[in-house]
């Protein structure tokens, strides 16, 4: 049975493809259209399919949209046109210029185009596919396709991303997004091959919709930018974290409220895009952080309390914020908690696929038991359960973009005229070349899912010089405020990393920050952030074998297992796919060399062999 899952509404517009339970592909449209994000999350962006990455995956699995038995889309329009359409309407009214219109009952004057091209997706899909990838996805019929669609509500595949994909067999889950068709968090528990829905929190009423809120007035790109104001955040001191907590009201049941918030008021006016960095801009991310961190501490133990689960799966955009992430962590709430790598919009995709692959495959006398739950649940409440096939899969990695053999690779070095060498012992010439304090990139394998570069399109340097840092944000033109990730063989993390117990030493997605270990920020100056913290990358042989293969040789050269690792790409572009990409970025940079497949290319020259 092949499923595949598409993500289209919003941004972050990706395919995944499932079969028989496992996942063989799932790619994000930006890597191939070069648009960062895809698309921006506006109305009229919605008929956008990611025609490009349901390409891709279909070409992974060597199949075509012909053979596809079930195609799960990340958003029900059912859901969120509600009971603002009669049962049996056709037609919905939208006015010539809906921005000058009233909203009337609708939220956005937007809304209905919006819906109208969510429910043509199938049509869509069936016809609309560009010329050049008609191979894969031509010859079906919008009237009689093969595969049966499904729209999945959004949330509902953000949970399954991450109780479907984490390595625990029972765990609460907790989604916090920015929004979908209305819920904006949404809470479950998974167990016994079931999933139980425990409650959601609905539009006007979200952390992400705040954070993006933030994110503006401190004039940066909203939907995009909210990792940058967490960096901010260790710079600054909370001051209006007071005002901020007044507007955020926690009830029962994991519900919350969030009064409209005047941040011109509260901390002076929206600052222009450019403009220098005040210390109230530091202040208010500093002070929106320390909020959305202390209101995920409550929800976590409301959903503990009322699970009884022990370890904790989490989704959304909000999920990539990795300081409240370790803070979660580091609560004792939960046991382990574990973050879809892909955990925003992206991640829906393979959420969809997940859940009806699981869905669909479900044989009647595969229901089981269920066991002995760890605390009441209010059977008084109406919780929908829903009934999956056994698991056959966990994401160990997120390396599930395209790759390109040396042939591929070779032949367009070729193409470009441009002189390399192959290396007989890859990790230990370009450990050479890192030790010499050369900013390389990197280009390996299949590209990752998900917004982190890990090993496979990266930009590696040494961590000890202490201008490093600052060489790599000159490199991709980003603010100095921004710090740059280490990477470290799993085995060596507690030497440098602490509290390496946690989620057992393993952080291989770069979700999570640890603390330096006493004595070792000295030896890895540009690896930290100005609080002492890293977001760490633990590095394990089996599922990338050549970049940790690399850190080793690194070690042996220069006493210190450890690179900093940033995404390959260039400031507003996304990270590097194919081998052209890799050497557009790297002849538009100062990159010192581009170590790609089996070859190295560096500036200024070298020997074709």
């Amino acid at each position: 049975m092949i499923t595949l899952g598409i993500n289209a509404a919003f941004h972050d517009s990706a395919a995944a493809l499932v079969v028989d339970g496992v996942v063989v592909a799932a790619s994000e449209e930006e890597r191939f259209t070069r648009i960062k994000h895809g698309k921006r999350p506006v109305p009229f962006s919605a008929w956008e399919l990611p025609f490009n990455a349901i390409d891709d995956c279909l070409r992974q699995a060597g199949v075509s949209l012909r053979d596809v038995d079930h195609v799960a889309y990340s958003f029900d329009p059912r859901e969120f046109l509600g009971n603002r359409i009669a049962a049996g309407q056709a037609t919905l009214s939208l006015p010539i210029e809906p921005s000058a219109a009233p909203r009337g009952e609708w939220e956005n004057p937007w809304d209905p185009l919006f819906a109208a091209y969510i429910v043509n997706a199938p049509r869509q899909l069936a016809d609309g596919a560009p010329h050049h990838l008609r191979k894969r996805l031509s010859g079906v019929r919008p009237d009689a396709a093969p595969y049966r669609w499904h729209f999945v509500n959004h949330h509902t595949c953000h949970q399954a991303s991450a109780f479907l994909a984490s390595p625990f067999e029972r765990c609460a889950v907790m989604t916090l997004d920015g929004r979908g068709e209305r819920a904006t968090t949404t809470y479950g528990r998974y167990r016994d091959n079931r999933y139980e829905a425990l409650g959601e929190v609905d539009m006007p009423h979200s952390l992400g919709m705040l954070y993006e809120q933030v994110t503006a007035h401190l004039g940066f790109l909203h939907s995009s930018d909210e990792y940058k104001v967490m960096a901010l955040a260790a710079l600054g001191t909370p001051r209006y974290r007071d005002a901020l907590q007044a507007h955020v009201h926690i009830g029962p049941d994991g519900r919350y409220t969030i009064d409209p918030i005047d941040l011109v008021a509260m901390c002076g006016p929206k600052r222009p895009l450019g403009e220098a960095l005040g210390e109230h801009h530091l202040d208010l991310a500093a002070s929106l952080q320390d909020v959305l961190e202390d209101t995920a501490l409550k929800l976590g133990t409301w959903l503990r309390e009322s699970t009884g689960e022990r370890q904790l799966a989490m989704a959304g955009g909000v999920a990539l914020n990795c300081v409240m992430n370790a803070r979660l962590r580091d609560s004792g709430i939960f046991d382990a908690v574990w973050v879809q790598p892909a955990a925003g919009d992206a991640g829906t995709a393979l959420g969809a696929a997940l859940w009806v692959d699981a869905k669909e495959r479900l044989e009647p006398n595969e229901v089981a038991p269920i066991s002995a739950p760890a605390v009441a649940i209010d059977k008084s409440v109406d919780r929908p359960v829903n009934h999956f096939a056994p698991r056959r899969w966990r994401m160990d990695h997120a390396y599930w973009g395209p790759g390109y053999t040396d042939e591929e690779i070779e032949r367009q070095l070729r193409w470009a005229k441009l002189p390399y060498e192959r290396a007989d012992d890859l990790a230990a010439a370009t450990a050479a070349l890192l030790a010499d304090n050369l900013m390389i990139g990197w280009f390996q394998g299949r590209m990752e899912y998900g917004p982190r570069a890990l090993g496979a399109r990266s930009i590696l340097a040494s961590p000890i010089d202490p201008e490093m840092q600052a060489r790599l944000n000159e490199l991709k033109d980003r603010e100095d405020f921004r710090p740059v990730a280490p990477a470290v063989p799993k085995e060596d993390m507690a030497a440098w990393f602490h509290p390496a117990d946690a989620n057992g030493g393993d952080s291989p997605f770069m979700l999570f920050i640890y603390d330096v270990v006493p004595g070792q920020s000295e030896r890895i100056p540009s690896a930290c952030h100005t609080d002492r913290t890293a977001r760490v990358q633990t590095v394990d042989r089996d599922t990338n074998p050549r970049f940790h293969a690399l850190l080793k040789a690194f070690g042996a050269r220069t006493g210190v297992p450890v690179l900093v690792n940033t995404s390959f790409n260039v400031r507003g572009e996304p990270v590097v796919c194919t081998p052209r990409d890799a050497i557009e970025a790297f002849f538009s940079t100062p990159l010192d060399a581009l170590v790609i497949g089996s070859f190295i290319v560096r500036k200024g020259g070298g020997q074709r062999t």
